[in-house]
């Protein structure tokens, strides 16, 4: 075996093979990339028995299978995005279901090992976001970056969507020079995305970042 081949395997042992993270009461993990649909089931029939107030009993199934529809769109567009799991609240907290959620994903920044992390942080930090900032932050031990910004206008009419905040976490692999993932957010808050209220949900998220963990089993 050459000494490349050797550095090699030894990279793939001490490489972590996933991620864990700790969520919020009435928060669900589905799998994109293999279990998604077992798990929008589970979703379906064991965690959606509520349903916000309002809706006729004789409509909750109805009410079910539309949650079911969108969460199923709303996955398979995080999966073409190169998502790994999407994280979503399914039960109410404090009578109010909270309209949030976040996807893990690998991100295509390129695998040449010669960078160095930060060099690739400040080069994204640099980056304009329109009405955003970028700050360095830690993540599992080490240096990641956390922008804040606004959906913009044409994504709103594309998306026929309300406003949102966002907030992304970029993070390197650990043991892996050139892996990166990011863990991206979105809530339109109450509806006004500057209001305590999306605040607070901003601050739940940064919260579950703060959980975030590499696996090495």
């Amino acid at each position: 075996m050459s000494d490349l081949d050797e550095q090699q395997s030894a990279l793939e042992r001490t490489a972590p093979g996933g991620y864990e993270l700790v969520l919020p009461p009435g928060w669900v993990r589905i799998p994109l990339r293999e279990g998604m649909k077992e798990a929008l089931e589970k979703i379906l029939f064991s965690h959606m028995e509520q349903v916000p107030e309002g809706i006729p009993r004789d409509d909750a199934m109805r009410f079910r299978l539309e949650m079911r529809r969108q969460l199923e769109k709303q996955a398979r567009a995080a999966r073409r995005n190169g998502g790994l799991d999407l994280y979503l609240p399914v039960l109410p907290r404090g009578g109010i279901f909270l309209m949030a959620s976040f996807i893990v994903a690998e991100l295509p920044i390129g695998r040449d090992h010669t960078i160095p992390p930060q060099a690739v942080l400040a080069q994204l930090a640099a980056e304009e976001v329109p009405g955003g900032t970028a700050t360095t932050v830690d993540v599992a031990g080490a240096p990641a970056l956390r922008r804040v910004y606004p959906s913009t206008s044409a994504e709103q009419e594309q998306q026929d969507a309300p406003p949102t905040r966002r907030v992304d976490y970029v993070v390197p692999v650990a043991d892996d020079p050139g892996r990166w993932i990011s863990i991206n957010f979105s809530t339109p808050g109450d509806g006004d995305i500057d209001s305590e209220f999306t605040d607070v949900l901003v601050e739940l998220f940064d919260a579950v970042v703060g959980t975030f963990r590499w696996s090495y089993e």
